[in-house]
């Protein structure tokens, strides 16, 4: 069928998704999560012997909330036809719901808290017992590829020389206002790399694979369909989007123990919230417990606590439990590299292909074609998680 017979079609569901896409714009969650001052509370942390309990500030937000409340739940969804097709979007309808609230409430504590909860979860049992496991490994063995020595710039450089493999153009942008070393922003198909961060060659080559080879890869295959909804996002994406990133670190050789560690203890700080721990409480649980340098405990505890509860961090760990255990069972991971789909919606989207409302993937991240993982330790413990 030709794209414009299957506009004409499924009208009712295009004016829905085209609407969607003009309200979705302004709720990008990582534009307003960032502390502004993340440097001068780190500062104030330090010189009160990790006692001080941070106050950022958060960028301004830039939409009405109620409004786009209203006019999400506006939308006439009895006229998609397809059952599962118009529960997709209902569940939609809600997730973008949730994130609004989550974005009005940024820096107001316990608010922000529950509202993380609803749109991301909290680590189960048997996510904490599997990161409990990660830490049981040891990381201690020195390998040069570890040092950090490179620059922002000099990490520009490299993703520049990377993304030749891939014909798609994005922009690179450097920020003083990041949590993380790096992160894509989807909306403006940017890339993200902090400036005051050393990097190490294999965090370059970690990062490269886990934001170019996946969450740059799906932004531009989502873009890529006639429907929005495959850029803007399915309902809990993060999960298998992160997943898929963390591994196509494994399928490129780049995934050590020492990262499969930091997203153990991502977990185990999350729940720490769970438990009402404060940033020092959260900080002090990593550094003087698990013995975490510095650095790092104060890294991941910022991510968890930003806005006053962020808990998205536990996803990665059971994401890639997840797409580990699809891979390993012959599934095809080309339809979960479609846009920023979920696992759960696998049989609608191939329905949706079946429709002609949806497209096989354009870009395929390489680090799948490919085992090159040499370490055996890593698949043991992928095998062993619950």
């Amino acid at each position: 069928m030709s794209q414009k017979k299957t506009t004409e079609a499924f009208q009712d569901l295009f004016d829905i998704d085209s609407n969607l896409n003009r309200l979705v714009r302004n709720i990008e969650l990582l534009n307003y999560i960032n502390p502004l001052n993340t440097v001068s509370e780190k500062k104030k942390f330090y010189s009160s012997k990790f006692n001080y309990e941070p106050q950022f500030k958060y960028p301004k937000i830039k939409f009405n909330g109620y409004k786009l409340h209203r006019l999400f739940f506006s939308q006439r969804l009895e006229r998609i036809e397809d059952d599962d097709i118009r529960q997709l979007y209902e569940d939609i309808i809600y997730e973008y719901s949730g994130l609004i609230e989550c974005i009005e409430t940024i820096g107001q504590g316990r608010k922000f808290y529950f509202n993380s909860l609803k749109s991301f979860g909290t680590p189960t049992e048997k996510d904490i017992e599997n990161a409990k496991f990660i830490l049981r490994f040891d990381d201690s063995e020195f390998d040069e590829q570890m040092l950090a020595k490179y620059s922002a710039s000099e990490a520009k450089d490299y993703f520049d020389e990377f993304s030749k493999r891939y014909d798609f153009k994005y922009n690179i942008k450097i920020s003083n206002h990041l949590s993380a070393a790096a992160m894509v922003l989807n909306n403006t198909q940017t890339l993200v790399l902090r400036k005051s961060h050393k990097y190490s060659e294999n965090q370059l080559k970690v990062l490269a694979n886990h934001e170019i080879g996946v969450h740059l890869v799906t932004t531009f295959n989502g873009l890529s369909h006639p429907l929005k909804v495959f850029s803007n996002g399915f309902p809990n994406n993060v999960e298998t989007q992160e997943g898929l990133a963390v591994y196509a670190e494994f399928m490129s050789g780049c995934l050590t123990i020492e990262r499969l560690k930091e997203l153990a203890f991502r977990v185990i700080a999350v729940d720490s919230l769970n438990k009402g721990y404060a940033f020092s409480d959260t900080f002090h649980l990593l550094h003087n417990q698990h013995k975490l340098n510095r650095d790092k405990a104060f890294g991941i505890t910022l991510r968890v606590h930003r806005g006053g509860g962020f808990t998205k961090d536990h996803l990665y760990l059971s994401g890639l439990r997840n797409v580990y255990k699809y891979a390993q069972n012959g599934n095809d991971l080309g339809v979960l590299l479609t846009g920023k789909v979920s696992q759960d919606y696998i049989p609608t989207i191939k329905k949706m292909q079946q429709l002609d409302l949806a497209l096989a993937p354009k870009y395929y991240t390489d680090a799948y074609v490919a085992n090159d993982n040499k370490n055996p330790n890593l698949d043991f413990i992928l095998k062993s998680l619950k």
